[in-house]
């Protein structure tokens, strides 16, 4: 009797010290219930992290514990990597808040919640479309081989002085971690440069870029004429009469102006919507639907990521058919035809792409998909993105000048977001500073890839895009 009341006792303990060990990342205005709820969100992230960071982008664990994984580890949180059965797992004291995350090729590392390893591995045994197998050889920007010659006037000198100051940790009392740098003008890469234990085959997260190729994959389908944006979006739980969502717009969704609920934050308010969605839930659509709307549409701007992952909702069931097919149709109708043979959209336990935060693709991939828009959607002769979709994807919002359709706009005259950078530009933007961003009058496209915590203190897009743009052509 005597050891199971112990037992007991020290389990209490732990999880009271587990969860206090959360508050350094909760809310300020947390109740006592709130730590809890926390800590499997960062077990969660963790198992989650580990198991792509390994398995999908080929990195070490420790380097992934010291980089991206700091703050969890600051908060006690552990754990292992299983190389015999492709997975990995997170805890707090070897066995509280325990998750585990496993990886399928071609759905990258999904975490085990409702469902099991078995099922998670059977439900991804899929043949998809590859790209051509010299790929590698062919010419850029389709393949990797670079012309001898590159644009006239590149001033190199001011170039390097950009990335210089874009790889720089002096003076930072955060570190700024950049880990790829390219810049294309005229379509062609004359600058590139990668952090330690990088290079150009690594794959990068790209956090909320995803959602620019959310926005792209739409923009197919309505080129197909399977979708019409300015229709309601079918999303099936809103379609009872009297439901105030019913005459939401799939351009309203692009928008981010649909007037639903969801609190995005993230390390200081991890048990907020955005985290509480992306590593506790098995069916992330299906708890982005069931929020309620808090405003009328096209009155408020609400930055969700809970909206991209409904119109994730609305690719699939367009798509339709199988598992497979869904899976193929971003490789056949994008990835694959733009020479990005390294993307991959990873998938949450019910099988929805998670094209609101987990695409991973190499540094030069994603200089491949600001090309296309750079292009105006046409790739190699053939329009990928319907005409006039690019300039649809740049136009300001009713509710907000600095956002267009998934994009980022540095629109509003002296209240824009980059004040000493073309008002043409805009940007593919995500997460901890990663960026595509497009500037057309300048003939110009620059990806940055990093894992800068504070971005907003320690990172000035602003001055790293001028900086780049000052050694470039008139």
């Amino acid at each position: 009797m005597k050891k199971s009341r112990k037992i007991p006792a020290l389990a209490g303990f732990l999880l009271v010290v587990a969860a206090g060990s959360m508050a350094s990342f909760a809310p300020q205005d947390y109740d006592p219930f709130t730590l809890f709820k926390a800590a499997p969100i960062g077990t969660g992230y963790a198992a989650k992290m580990l198991c792509t960071g390994v398995f999908v982008s080929g990195r070490d664990p420790d380097s992934l514990w010291k980089e991206d994984l700091e703050l969890m580890r600051n908060n006690l949180v552990r754990g292992r990597v299983d190389y015999k059965n492709k997975s990995a797992e997170a805890y707090i004291f070897g066995f509280l808040f325990k998750r585990t995350a496993v990886y399928r090729e071609d759905c990258g590392c999904t975490l085990v919640i409702g469902t099991s390893k078995d099922d998670l591995i059977t439900q991804c045994e899929v043949e998809l479309p590859r790209p051509e197998d010299n790929i590698k050889d062919l010419p850029w920007p389709m393949g990797d081989e670079m012309e001898a010659s590159e644009p006239p006037g590149v001033d190199h000198e001011q170039l390097d002085k950009a990335l210089d100051w874009a790889f720089s940790e002096d003076d930072k009392k955060v570190p700024v971690r950049t880990r790829a740098v390219i810049v294309l003008y005229d379509g062609k890469i004359v600058a590139e440069r990668y952090g330690d234990g990088y290079s150009r085959d690594t794959r990068l997260l790209g956090w909320s870029m995803t959602k620019s190729v959310t926005g792209a994959l739409i923009g197919i389908l309505s080129r197909q004429g399977k979708l019409d944006i300015h229709q309601p979006a079918p999303i099936e739980e809103w379609q009872n009469p009297g439901d105030a969502r019913r005459n939401i717009t799939i351009d309203q969704l692009l928008r981010m102006s649909g007037g639903l609920e969801f609190r995005e934050e993230y390390e200081q308010n991890p048990d907020t919507d955005a985290g509480f969605m992306f590593f506790t839930v098995p069916d992330m659509t299906a708890f982005a639907a069931n929020k309620p709307p808090v405003a009328e549409p096209d009155r408020e701007f609400s930055y969700s990521s809970g909206t991209t992952m409904l119109l994730g909702r609305i690719i699939r069931v367009t798509v339709g058919g199988s598992f497979e097919d869904y899976l193929s149709f971003p490789r056949r109708e994008l990835f694959n035809k733009l020479g990005m043979a390294s993307a991959i959209i990873e998938t949450d336990p019910s099988g929805t792409m998670v094209g609101a935060g987990f695409m991973y693709a190499t540094a030069r991939d994603w200089a491949r998909f600001g090309l296309l828009y750079y292009n105006d959607g046409v790739w190699n002769g053939e329009r990928i993105l319907p005409e006039g979709w690019v300039e649809y994807t740049r136009t300001p919002s009713p509710t907000s000048q600095g956002y267009g359709a998934q994009f980022w706009l540095n629109a509003g005259g002296k209240d824009r977001w980059m004040p000493d950078c073309p008002e043409d530009i805009y940007s593919a933007w995500g997460h901890e500073g990663q960026f595509v961003t497009i500037s057309p009058s300048r003939k110009a496209i620059i990806v940055r890839l990093g894992q800068t915590f504070d971005e907003e203190k320690n990172w000035d897009h602003n001055y790293f895009v001028s900086s780049v743009l000052k050694a470039l052509p008139n």
